[in-house]
């Protein structure tokens, strides 16, 4: 079964402009399926396309399946199918032999960041770097399926 165990953390703007980090990449993803429970997402780069099913998340766990396609068919998909959209640039970044994902959302979502981190369990270890805040790990108005739907810039702040 598959299964993905992730935590959501916003950034210190701060700190993250001084980081070294390596060129992100551009991702376009869309949603065939938002569902409270599950989802359908495609999600191109420049040199590939993946199609993911989630399920509905259970603490910081919950099912998942996730399938690299060819390119031209992930772009099939996302202009064809794809109900709802969102764009990012990506940023992998390995902290204290942790890989991180950091998100920089672009479009309606401009100005929101949020990093990712996998874990093998709920409960393992992982040092956070200086560059995180807040933990937004239940919060599903940072899940990237409602960010297509309830984009940043209309958020109140």
């Amino acid at each position: 079964m598959g299964q993905e165990i992730e935590r959501k953390f916003l950034i210190n703007l701060s700190e993250w402009e001084k980081l070294d980090k390596p060129a992100g990449k551009h991702f376009r993803q869309g949603y065939i399926l938002t569902d409270p429970e599950k989802t359908i997402r495609v999600r191109k780069t420049e040199t590939a396309g993946w199609l993911t099913m989630k399920g509905i998340s259970v603490g910081a766990t919950r099912l998942e399946y996730e399938y690299e396609i060819p390119l031209k068919e992930a772009e099939e998909l996302l202009d064809n199918f794809s109900e709802n959209e969102l764009e990012k640039i990506r940023h992998e970044i390995v902290h204290a032999n942790k890989l991180w994902e950091v998100d920089v959302f672009l479009g309606d979502n401009e100005g929101l960041i949020v990093a990712e981190i996998e874990l093998l369990s709920e409960n393992e270890p992982f040092e956070i770097p200086n560059w995180i805040t807040e933990e937004v790990t239940h919060e599903k108005k940072y899940y990237n399926s409602n960010l297509t739907k309830h984009p940043f810039k209309d958020w109140s702040l």
